[in-house]
């Protein structure tokens, strides 16, 4: 059984959480046999190819969890001069997303521990990526690989 009070209760209706309110309100949505869906990324500069991503995402399941990369796990992958906008903008302007059940950041380059500590049913990721090329694949029941609009990336926009 688990004990919510009402403090808690408001923290966890917040889209913005930290893994322990969202290891909390996962123990929630499964036991309630809700299908939690899990994608990540930088999200440094969200573009029409991202919202149609979360949208293909939340189609797969009850809950969206988006998993965003910290600021220096962005500047290892893309390189110093990313991010453009810091953590707290991105997961801010995340949150707003209309299928975002609720936004978690990790700091490492992957989100593979995440992915083992939130159990999601779902993984999503674009369809640029190979099916094993998909971090967690493994772990979950399900994967799907979201359609690509044109050549929409955050890398080419900046370019």
């Amino acid at each position: 059984k688990m004990k919510i009070t009402v403090d808690k209760f408001e923290k966890l209706r917040s889209k913005i959480v930290d893994r322990e309110e969202a290891l909390s309100m996962l123990k929630i949505w499964h036991y309630i046999g809700q299908k939690v869906v899990f994608t990540n990324g930088c999200f440094d500069l969200l573009h029409e190819g991202h919202i149609k991503t979360l949208e293909f995402a939340k189609s797969k399941g009850d809950k969206l969890v988006v998993a965003i990369n910290s600021d220096a796990s962005v500047k290892r992958l893309k390189g110093e001069s990313r991010p453009i906008k810091p953590l707290d903008q991105r997961m801010a302007v995340m949150s707003a997303m209309k299928p975002v059940d609720f936004v978690v950041y990790f700091e490492e380059d992957t989100p593979l521990e995440l992915i083992k500590k939130i159990k999601p049913d779902v993984l999503v990721k674009g369809q640029d990526y190979k099916s094993n090329e998909i971090v967690g694949a493994d772990l979950v029941a399900e994967v799907f690989r979201a359609p690509i609009i044109g050549d929409l990336s955050t890398s080419n926009f900046i370019s």
